[in-house]
């Protein structure tokens, strides 16, 4: 199992004849996602160099292809509409990647999505989502995965299935950074343990899905054992997730906050990633998970060797 996403989603890619719609489409498919189309207004009944059908307009899309998804590379002032555009067309999964989306288009995204409860937001400024596939064959860059499903930017080769997990363990990840959400893909992959989906939640101040509709997400998945929570300076989103946490999580939680050295008031690469008060801080949010049952790491190095030990099992890496 997983949560958002699977080997059956049908992905459609908004922006798909730019450049990075187009270079992010070819990865997805050579990954193994099923992507059915394209929407590019003007460019409707044409196909990209994958051959997929390109349309004018989503509900077009949605209509021939039967899309449930889709990966929005379309540029920032044009983003906020493109995924309003969607949500209205019955498209369940939305991943925003493009960064740089007016706050503003965002305060109205958000209140307009009110109308459509069983449409999920990822993004915008993000690396999207997936759930790992199974390695068929290959090793590196070079192996091949069968029913996952990537819609994003990420490497797909450094994630793991839970079926190919020497461990027999899997987690889920959510994290506000993309770097650092590979940083802790790898880690884990490495020392044996899948993923059953990752998140990447974008670092904007306004944004969609957040840590605890996430959480309780991964919290009903049954093949999910453990969360990895990648947070950073700014807002109160990991404070109260760690309040969530006690609460409801039944499953091993390990976090990691990003920005201990950043000074205060200045924002530090994602829109959101500002001190703005005591509260603000990465060590404020650190003490604040600590107290709520949540196991912290220290550093980014040690988010995989923290969720091993959460999850009781051998450190020993994986070739």
């Amino acid at each position: 199992m997983s949560i958002l996403i699977d080997g059956n989603t049908k992905v459609i890619c908004q922006g798909i004849t730019g450049s990075a719609g187009a270079f992010h489409t070819k990865g997805c498919i050579d990954y193994g996602t099923k992507m059915v189309g394209g929407v590019t207004p003007g460019k409707g009944g044409q196909k990209d160099d994958n051959g997929l059908p390109i349309f004018d307009i989503v509900a077009d899309a949605v209509q021939e292809t039967g899309a449930n998804a889709t990966m929005i590379f379309v540029p920032p002032p044009f983003a906020g509409d493109a995924i309003l555009e969607a949500a209205a067309d019955g498209v369940e999964v939305i991943c925003a990647i493009t960064e740089g989306v007016p706050v503003q288009d965002m305060i109205r995204v958000k209140a307009a999505l009110r109308d459509y409860p069983d449409v999920h937001l990822i993004g915008p400024n993000c690396p999207g989502v997936i759930t790992p596939g199974r390695k068929t064959s290959g090793e590196g860059a070079s192996a091949i995965f069968a029913d996952g499903c990537k819609i994003g930017i990420m490497p797909g080769y450094i994630h793991m299935a839970k079926d190919d997990a020497p461990t027999g363990k899997a987690v889920g990840i959510i994290s506000r950074s993309g770097t650092l959400t590979y940083e802790a893909v790898w880690q884990t992959s490495q020392l044996g343990i899948g993923q059953s989906t990752c998140v990447g939640i974008g670092g904007d101040p306004v944004k969609g899905l957040n840590f605890i509709e996430l959480l309780s997400m991964f919290e009903k998945d049954k093949a999910t054992d453990g969360v990895v929570m990648i947070g950073e300076i700014g807002g109160s989103d990991e404070t109260e997730a760690g309040a969530w946490i006690k609460k409801h999580m039944s499953k091993p939680v390990v976090a990691f906050i990003a920005g201990r050295t950043a000074p205060k008031g200045k924002r530090m690469g994602h829109a959101g990633a500002i001190i703005g008060g005591a509260d603000d801080t990465a060590d404020a949010k650190m003490k604040s998970l600590r107290a709520n049952g949540v196991t912290v790491a220290e550093s980014p190095a040690d988010i995989g060797a923290s969720m091993a030990e959460a999850l009781g099992v051998a450190f020993a890496a994986t070739a």
